[in-house]
């Protein structure tokens, strides 16, 4: 990898918690920073924070036009890119609810969009290789059910989170196969235990463990050549079964392609 202050690091979800101490961090160490979030006035506050070379991109990920309009925007103003830390998430402790696109919530912002947002970026990170794809998942895991994989029947929003995060498990384990050789990798990590976030009332973990956790996927020099791996912060983990199964992750490619289709 390149010297940080030679990197361009787009990181999603990066106003709060998690992603704006990573992305404090890596600005702080003199990389380009880029910024996303869906609220314009807390981008704002970031960059005033975070000084240096960062930028903002607003784009709501319940929205997979918004997402689409914010991968253009990054491909346009930034022709070689470094990392993409895919971090960005929601919780859901109430009722079953439905993104614009009319997915289940929770599936479409935590997997979905990244999903998405990670295949329009890839011939810009292939070009730009060696590079780096994160994906911010979380211990807290469920098989997919793929008859009802929007989870009509007998929702929880614990299902729904833990089916989310294990998706971009399978993403992630799928796309190192597919980028062997290209110079990118891919990895994902439960990075700390109920940090303090706006997602958890009583935390365990403090928001530093998780994002040296994170950085160290970013920066290591000793990762250059890992991927499709799942790590519990800084060891390597296995993730729940179904994330090494071929056909489990197959069918998730499909219907990942078909659900982001245009």
């Amino acid at each position: 990898m390149r010297s940080i202050d030679q990197q361009t690091i787009l990181i999603t979800g990066a106003t709060d918690g998690l992603g704006r101490a990573l992305a404090a961090e890596l600005a702080a160490e003199g990389a380009t920073v880029l910024v996303h979030g869906r609220d314009d006035q807390r981008g704002k506050a970031t960059l005033q924070e975070l000084g240096g070379r960062a930028s903002w991109y607003r784009a709501d990920l319940s929205s997979l036009a918004e997402t689409r309009a914010l991968a253009a925007a990054v491909r346009a103003d930034h022709p070689r890119l470094d990392v993409l830390v895919n971090n960005a998430g929601i919780g859901n402790d109430g009722p079953r609810r439905e993104s614009a696109d009319g997915h289940e919530l929770t599936f479409q912002v935590n997997y979905l969009s990244g999903y998405l947002l990670t295949r329009l970026l890839l011939p810009t990170f292939i070009s730009s290789a060696p590079a780096r794809i994160v994906n911010v998942s979380s211990l807290g895991q469920r098989a997919i059910d793929f008859d009802d994989v929007m989870i009509t029947r007998g929702y929880s929003g614990t299902r729904a989170y833990c089916q989310s995060k294990l998706a971009q498990i399978l993403f992630t384990i799928d796309l190192a196969a597919e980028l062997a050789g290209t110079g990118v990798t891919a990895n994902a990590l439960h990075p700390a235990t109920y940090m303090p976030t706006k997602m958890v009332s009583s935390p365990i973990s403090t928001l530093e463990e998780g994002m040296r956790a994170t950085h160290r996927l970013v920066t290591d020099p000793a990762l250059d050549d890992v991927t499709g791996r799942f790590f519990d912060g800084l060891q390597e983990a296995r993730a729940d079964a179904q994330a090494y199964d071929p056909e489990a992750r197959a069918r998730l490619r499909a219907l990942s392609e078909e659900l982001t289709s245009p």
